[in-house]
């Protein structure tokens, strides 16, 4: 049986290492006990027309499997959670439960979490980007409120079982580890701890860190040296 291959960058930036949206792919193929095959992507290829016809908007990760492709780390979890097994619970109640918290995660979290995001990195030197954090900040702790209080004292979103609505939700609160935000809330943070301590996630987490051995491209010495000014300005 042919393994699926996913794709991945070999270099990013130093504050996304650990961070790029194929660790959910490979958590969840490692939760599911399926190998892989990565296929490694330079900076730029993602936008040339080979890995387009893959993904049209030029991102990681895709996930190949058989005659299907698929782009979306959201979709893509779900499929190999469908397919493999052990992240969508049996009982239909509980499976429609494990896949509302997927889209939870991706629509109703992450989106507030990214947006902080442009403020403090990818456009931390537009004028306006210090005047919209803490309104940004504001709406991540919201979020962050109401999920706290939903979870409660479970220990995973429902109940015992570790489904693919928590694998999702862990990997976007972890965008904030160490930031403050998470760590606000004692239980979303014993939570995410959980998660992260799972032996399927070390796995996949040390493989995408091994995999970054590329080159950086001629533009990041000039993007991070403008960084740094904004950081000391």
């Amino acid at each position: 049986m042919t393994k699926p291959t996913i794709t991945a960058f070999d270099w990013v930036p130093p504050f996304a290492e650990g961070q790029v949206r194929d660790l959910r792919v490979r958590w969840a193929l490692e939760e599911a006990g399926q190998a892989y095959d990565v296929l490694y992507l330079s900076q730029g290829e993602q936008k040339e027309a080979s890995h387009r016809a893959r993904q049209p908007f030029g991102q990681v990760p895709t996930l190949e499997d058989g005659e299907l492709t698929l782009f979306e780390s959201g979709a893509i979890v779900q499929h190999v959670a469908e397919t493999y097994g052990k992240l969508l619970p049996d009982d239909r109640d509980a499976r429609a439960r494990a896949i509302e918290w997927m889209f939870a995660a991706l629509n109703s979290v992450e989106p507030s979490i990214m947006d902080l995001s442009f403020v403090t990195v990818f456009e931390a030197d537009k004028p306006w980007s210090a005047m919209r954090r803490a309104s940004v900040e504001e709406r991540i702790h919201g979020r962050l409120k109401d999920l706290s209080a939903r979870l409660g004292d479970k220990t995973w979103l429902d109940g015992d079982t570790f489904t693919a609505g928590d694998l999702l939700m862990v990997s976007v609160l972890r965008i904030l580890i160490d930031q403050g935000f998470v760590e606000t809330y004692d239980n979303l943070a014993a939570y995410m701890h959980r998660g992260i301590a799972r032996p399927a996630f070390q796995k996949a987490l040390a493989d995408q860190m091994a995999g970054f051995t590329g080159e950086p491209p001629e533009w990041y010495a000039a993007w991070a040296e403008k960084q740094k000014q904004g950081e000391t300005a």
